[in-house]
């Protein structure tokens, strides 16, 4: 793609539908894990995670997207959030919907900023965000994605010398346990850079590749893991509503 690719809503429905088209199957997270262990991974994935960093109701945007297409993501929530409160009435209803239309809900977690700003362990931090989680959506929670903010901490480190088992979960997004390892396994394309596509084979940066996810599957990669974040897009700019 020669011109600079435009973060909007339709481009995003498009790409899902042309990597569909290419003979992918969409799953999430926790289905990912699941056909690890089963030993039945599709010939062709792309597993389809969304960070809600700052939008609830953007994250609805893309659910409703999703649920056209007939695909599922897991998206992972902040509790924690400055920019939203994820039991308001209206982010509750969103949620709810996600979860009432089949999608994963997991934990964005936060636990070692948690710690280091209420000075209480992070362990119990997380335990707690997952015991709230659950109660207050009624999913059971499978796998966290460790936030990254702007504390200058990285939440990552938590899992340094600790397994998502330890916790009841199936995995965090970025272990490398039997089951999951699925960032150093696939070809990972994100959008965290806001205006940009990027990439990584098997966890190790393809600078200067800005290639969407569709144009990256022309190249056959079996294994995607793509990440989204609803923040990035929009109707027609960046600053129209939500």
């Amino acid at each position: 793609m020669n011109d600079r690719f435009v973060f909007s809503y339709d481009n995003l429905r498009k790409q899902y539908a042309q990597l569909l088209e290419s003979g992918y199957t969409i799953m999430t997270c926790a289905d990912y894990w699941s056909a690890r262990r089963a030993g039945t991974i599709p010939s062709k994935v792309v597993v389809n995670r969304v960070d809600i960093d700052y939008s609830v109701v953007k994250a609805g945007r893309l659910r409703a997207i999703m649920d056209e297409l007939g695909i599922k993501a897991t998206y992972f929530l902040r509790l924690h959030a400055p920019e939203y409160n994820p039991f308001s009435f209206e982010n509750y209803r969103v949620i709810k919907s996600i979860v009432g239309s089949g999608h994963e809900l997991g934990l964005h977690s936060e636990i070692v900023d948690q710690s280091a700003i209420w000075n209480e362990d992070a362990s119990s931090c997380l335990t707690r965000d997952v015991d709230i989680l659950e109660s207050m959506f009624g999913v059971k929670v499978r796998g966290v994605a460790s936030h990254g903010g702007m504390t200058g901490l990285n939440n990552l480190d938590f899992w340094t010398d600790r397994k998502a088992e330890e916790f009841g979960l199936l995995y965090e997004a970025y272990d490398r346990e039997p089951f999951f390892d699925l960032f150093h396994r696939s070809f990972y394309v994100s959008d965290s850079e806001w205006t940009q596509w990027k990439c990584y084979d098997c966890g190790k940066l393809i600078a200067g590749d800005r290639r969407s996810p569709a144009e990256h599957a022309v190249d056959g990669h079996v294994l995607i893991y793509l990440l989204i974040h609803p923040d990035s897009y929009f109707d027609v700019h960046f600053y129209d509503a939500e």
